[in-house]
């Protein structure tokens, strides 16, 4: 009986999605335990009671249960899932709004940026916390984290913790090789793709159909289309010549040529304050689906084939299935560090995660995931080192920040930042 932890379980669409995934596959039936823990109390009752809906309706005979306790709810788990948000929307909030006030413009603030760094700040201490723990009680499990900043938590993991078997997991490879696809006119199952980088920044290296680049034929496909030119990912595709994974309001904040400018906001149609109206949203969903179940109402259980319960399946019934995930380098692509994180294919088997090296890059990637890695590991050495002055130097190097700030205000926003945040950051860097 495979167990099967989800921390965070209080995240309305993930817990909803995976677990629907889960209950959705006969081969699993009877079979599955699910352990849930939340931080909030009456989230996590919120995600015992959907889950006990979800097995009764999908007749999935799982075995459930929720804990408070973090290391009691994973303790002998063979799979942990993480979705944790530390701080919830108020915390998120002061990353958009303090930066504002100094001119800094952000779209979702997750991953780099100066909103990046601060949410790096607060989730990494937990995750090494949970590290510990998987060591202690679950050391053959897998944490399958869907956490952002997704590009600094792992790394952090596998270098502040003994625990290894870390793997970051998120969709933007799956979108963009479904809207490659659609943009050309080939259907799906027939295209090849290789991609690899970093998490929201990686690039699709191979995209072929039947041994033909299908590269050619996106690129007329662009220069046919005027308002598709109107994406930030697309004119990086056209600049850099290889196109990257991230939505176009992602890859705004990742460059220091968009955000500072007006008419740049404007012609790429930058949506500034995105995640904040996408928060706004789930927690009205989160309310929706609450009022569902006090009213015992049928729930809609569509399978998502999430990238954990794809990982879960084919590890236990042995069928093998090729993911994107994100995990420790060491040597899968040339030219960036072996300790970082990078985003490369794996195959999943009875065997486990075989991840897959690429070799080298084309230059140009290389070099735009050197300035995405400058934030990234300035922010994660600065908690494991305790060195608040790697903050600074991280938002310092930040592409979007630099492009707006002085030094000098870059420093006093992080020292805003710093107090605002108060007790979400660890001690050793509140100064």
């Amino acid at each position: 009986m495979p167990k099967v932890s989800i921390i965070g379980a209080g995240s309305v669409e993930f817990t909803r999605n995976v677990v629907t995934d889960l209950c959705s596959f006969p081969e699993l039936h009877g079979s599955l335990e699910l352990s849930l823990h939340d931080v909030d109390p009456d989230r996590l009752r919120y995600a015992e009671s959907l889950v006990r809906r979800i097995d009764e309706q999908s007749g999935s005979g799982a075995v459930v249960s929720a804990d408070l306790d973090r290391a009691a709810a994973v303790e002998g788990s063979d799979y942990v899932l993480n979705e944790i948000q530390v701080g919830g929307y108020a915390a998120t909030r002061t990353d958009f709004d303090v930066p504002a006030r100094y001119g800094v413009r952000q779209t979702i603030s997750d991953t780099i940026g100066i909103g990046g760094i601060f949410r790096g700040l607060r989730t990494i201490p937990v995750l090494l916390d949970i590290g510990e723990d998987l060591a202690r009680v679950a050391p053959d499990a897998y944490l399958l984290s869907y956490s952002n900043p997704m590009a600094m938590l792992p790394w952090a993991v596998y270098a502040g913790t003994p625990f290894q078997r870390v793997v970051g997991l998120c969709h933007s490879v799956r979108d963009t090789h479904r809207l490659l696809a659609d943009l050309v006119d080939v259907p799906l199952a027939e295209v090849d793709f290789t991609t690899a980088g970093f998490n929201h920044q990686a690039f699709v290296l191979r995209f072929e159909h039947q041994g033909v680049d299908l590269y050619p034929r996106l690129r007329e496909v662009v220069e046919a289309d005027p308002e598709l030119q109107r994406r930030v990912r697309v004119e990086i595709f056209r600049r850099f010549g290889y196109f990257p994974t991230e939505s176009s309001e992602h890859s705004a904040e990742y460059v220091p040529w968009i955000m500072r400018h007006d008419d740049q906001v404007e012609q790429f149609r930058v949506p500034v304050g995105e995640y904040l109206t996408r928060s706004e949203r789930n927690m009205a969903e989160y309310e929706s689906t609450r009022t569902a179940l006090e009213a015992a109402d049928t729930l809609d259980l569509t399978p998502t084939s999430e990238l954990a319960s794809e990982i879960i399946h084919a590890h236990q019934t042995g069928e093998p299935a090729e993911v994107y995930v994100n995990i420790r380098n060491e040597g899968r692509i040339e030219g960036l560090p072996d300790d970082c994180c990078v985003e490369v294919p794996a195959l999943v088997d009875a065997e486990g995660l075989h991840p897959r090296a690429v070799g080298a890059m084309p230059p140009q990637l290389t070099a735009l995931n050197r300035t995405f890695l400058n934030v990234v590991e300035l922010t994660v050495k600065a908690v494991l080192e305790g060195d608040r002055r790697h903050v600074y130097q991280a938002a310092l190097l930040d592409p979007n920040t630099a492009a707006t700030l002085t030094t000098a205000q870059t420093v006093e926003m992080c020292d805003e930042l710093f107090a605002a945040h108060g007790s979400l950051i660890p001690d050793a860097l509140r100064g």
